[in-house]
């Protein structure tokens, strides 16, 4: 609705580029046409001066228009070949004067005779010649006067050439005509390209208007710090385009956009991230102080093109303590389940044996039940101090009845002398994610013959847990590599997870996992977790 609202309140971005567009390519047409007649003004001042000195100079330097000078009437002589000149070179006026500046041509034979309508000083007493604007019977005029000398050199004489200003504007206005149409031409030509410019960008802007752009960089921004993960977008120079406060935070360096991360490690994973980079999420681990983060980085596709990479990072304890906390409530549920299931058989047994009026064998087997379960609980809370793992390993027993499989723990277990420096949630996700895999190997060769034995004792240095089952074991080439995420020995999807949160936790631990052969047939796995 807020994008909608921008759309109806102004001018959408294609028009006001459209109106930008013509108003610059207008205002450079009046400007270049100013230009343009200050130009030529000055260029026909210029050449029309000196074509008109140049004709000047022929006129004065005709030996018969010179020679005519000592005849009784010299315009009869000078006139025509004045004419002559005249409209041989396009001139407007060629006239011919003596030194008392009395006419001895003129395209109009009247004023032959007459005074010259301008002063001829400038000729006749200091000997140059002279290009100027002036107004005469003519009217405005460029002009050009030069002298007329005889064979003796003496200044007999002056020669003056014009062009009147209205056939000079004339020619100005023809020019400026031409320059208008092609002006035109180009404006037209302007107004097309700015349509197809604004419709280019408007398609590489994705339609936006500026103001829903600058909304939606501001919502952008807000989202990212919101965000508590540490998240860095870069291009694939490794640049910084984008990041959130948690993640200047935890950088620790003055990182601008637009430059590189200086710290050597992020630096390191950004470059093999960028060099590597495929269409899909990657998921690697780093170091950075004394905790460890996964990195999970993302393309940023445009065109299916990569242009840059989003990179997430994320405290690997944060993500154990959702698997744990993910685990515990598997591991409720499934007890829950099992406890149900078992219930309900035993409901049913119960229910037969009274409508067998079976009463002996009703009390013998609710007695049994009860003292199978408080043998079990006696057990359990004598020999293990820790509610958590207690609760562990009493869901696991559960969960075995309703599979059909055989869990016995060995009556000599102990495990009353646990550190509580030891996070015991971690155990937990241990000795479930371990116990869970013994089952479902075990029932998938056996069925209901299937069988697996715990054994733990805290005695010495070191808790020692040791689960085995009479499954198909770890093949050889597996066994280096069965604790790595999405190894598995089992077909389908979402497989090789517990294993390899059993090793993360372990480690956090400091303790060590051993795999080996099964006295029962399967798999042994013995797991050691100091208690320092």
């Amino acid at each position: 609705m807020k994008l909608l609202r921008f759309k109806n309140m102004r001018i959408n971005l294609l028009t006001q580029m459209v109106l930008l567009i013509s108003v610059v390519i207008l205002i450079s047409m009046f400007v270049g046409n100013y230009l343009f007649t200050l130009i030529v003004d000055d260029i026909l001042d210029r050449y029309l001066g000196n074509q008109a000195m140049t004709v000047a100079k022929l006129a004065a330097m005709n030996e018969r228009i010179i020679e005519a000078f000592d005849d009784e009437d010299p315009s009869k002589v000078i006139q025509p070949i004045a004419e002559s000149i005249r409209i041989a070179t396009g001139s407007s006026y060629v006239v011919i004067g003596n030194r008392d500046g009395i006419r001895y041509s003129h395209y109009d034979p009247h004023n032959i005779g007459q005074k010259m309508g301008t002063s001829n000083a400038p000729v006749f007493y200091e000997n140059k010649s002279i290009i100027y604007r002036g107004s005469g019977i003519s009217g405005p005029a460029i002009k050009a006067k030069t002298p007329i000398y005889n064979k003796k050199g003496e200044l007999i004489g002056v020669s003056s050439v014009g062009y009147v200003m209205d056939e000079v504007e004339r020619r100005i206005g023809e020019y400026r005509d031409d320059i208008l149409r092609l002006l035109l031409l180009v404006f037209l030509c302007g107004i097309v390209g700015a349509y197809l410019i604004a419709r280019r960008v408007k398609k590489l802007i994705f339609g936006l208007e500026p103001e829903e752009i600058s909304f939606l960089f501001t919502e952008k921004e807000a989202i990212l710090e919101s965000i508590r993960d540490a998240i860095v977008a870069v291009d694939m120079e490794g640049r910084v385009i984008s990041m959130n406060k948690r993640a200047r935070e935890l950088l620790e360096d003055d990182v601008r956009v637009g430059a590189k991360i200086q710290n050597p490690r992020v630096a390191e994973t950004i470059q093999g991230i960028t060099q590597n980079m495929q269409e899909e999420v990657i998921h690697q681990k780093i170091l950075l102080g004394h905790e460890i983060f996964v990195i999970d980085s993302s393309p940023i596709l445009k065109e299916n093109q990569i242009k840059g990479v989003v990179i997430t990072f994320r405290p690997e304890s944060e993500i154990e303590q959702l698997n744990t906390e993910l685990m515990r409530i598997s591991s409720f549920s499934d007890n829950m389940r099992a406890q149900n299931h078992e219930y309900l058989n035993r409901l049913n047994t119960i229910y037969g044996l009274l409508v067998l009026k079976e009463y002996d064998k009703v009390i013998e087997l609710i007695s049994d039940e009860v003292k199978e379960r408080q043998d079990v609980i006696a057990f359990l809370m004598s020999s293990v101090s820790e509610p958590y793992i207690a609760a562990c390993l009493l869901g696991k027993i559960n969960r075995s009845k309703e599979l059909k499989v055989t869990l016995d723990i060995d009556p000599d277990s102990s495990l009353t002398d646990i550190p509580h420096m030891i996070n015991a949630k971690a155990l937990v996700s241990i000795l479930g994610n371990v116990i869970d895999n013994a089952l479902e190997a075990s029932l998938d060769l056996h069925g209901t013959a299937a069988a697996v034995r715990v054994s733990f004792t805290d005695v010495g240095r070191d808790l020692i847990f040791e689960i085995e089952d009479n499954g198909p074991g770890i093949p050889k080439d597996l066994e280096a590599k069965v604790f790595e995420s999405g190894v598995s020995t089992k077909p389908g999807d979402n497989r090789g997870l517990g294993l390899a949160i059993v090793k993360n936790a372990i480690e956090q631990l400091h303790g060590q996992i051993f795999l080996a052969k099964s006295q029962l047939g399967g798999s042994r796995f013995t797991i050691v977790i100091p208690k320092q």
